[in-house]
């Protein structure tokens, strides 16, 4: 099994910066993909950014591309979501996520095995 825990988010102008971090703990991590969904009020949840931990393939939906950028730390078992031009339509509940032995397009299509507690992204003047 795999342990999440998410952080990082706050509080943030319109055009400003958070970044998020997902560290992970339990079994190795090589075989998983780990990404980030977010669900806004009202709506369904969407994935957002995905990386797989071997190879460090990405993936991002189209509204984020430009702006955020998926890394990973492999030693510190941690991957971080670095967002920038931070608009009010990003405010959301971000969430991380793992699956195993899954593609980055698959999970953030199809949602991971294991869930890491929500962290609030609030984007607003």
């Amino acid at each position: 099994q795999v342990q999440l825990v998410a952080s990082g988010g706050g509080l943030v102008q319109p055009g400003g910066s958070l970044r998020l971090s997902c560290a992970a703990s339990g079994e190795t991590l090589d075989a998983y993909a780990i990404g980030w969904f977010r669900q806004a009020p009202g709506k369904e949840r969407e994935g957002v950014s995905c990386i797989s931990m071997s190879d460090g393939a990405t993936y991002y939906t189209d509204s984020v591309k430009g702006r955020f950028t998926i890394s990973k730390d492999f030693a510190k078992n941690t991957v971080y979501l670095q967002m920038n031009s931070l608009k009010p339509e990003d405010t959301a509940v971000y969430y991380c996520t793992a699956g195993r032995d899954t593609t980055v397009q698959a999970l953030c299509i199809r949602e991971g095995d294991y869930w890491g507690q929500g962290t609030q992204v609030t984007v607003s003047s």
